[in-house]
């Protein structure tokens, strides 16, 4: 017999003011969830939010440092034409890097 892991939750307590709390208390009701539910489900957005965030936020700067390291780029113009192609359904490649 195979038992598969289940991810244990951890108890956590956190303060909110007087006035959030009857919101989520309400909004909660408006759901039909508990307010529980309704916090965990907030965490995990913003959590799964943020980490795109961040990520985005280092394949930035990745792309930043590659450019002053190289200066291999695109212009606007060779961007928007490339996407204008993909939007009118052309499968086209991106335009070629260039200095």
């Amino acid at each position: 017999m195979t038992t598969t892991s289940v991810p244990t939750a951890h108890p956590v307590a956190i303060k909110l003011e007087p006035d959030i709390k009857e919101r989520v208390k309400r909004l909660a009701l408006a759901r039909k969830r508990s307010p529980h539910w309704l916090m965990r489900e907030g965490i995990r957005q913003y959590v799964e939010r943020e980490e795109k965030r961040e990520a985005l936020r280092q394949d930035a700067f990745k792309a930043w440092s590659d450019y002053q390291a190289t200066g291999l780029h695109v212009t606007q113009d060779e961007a928007e034409d490339w996407l204008a192609k993909l939007e009118a359904g052309k499968d086209e490649e991106p335009p070629e890097c260039h200095v």
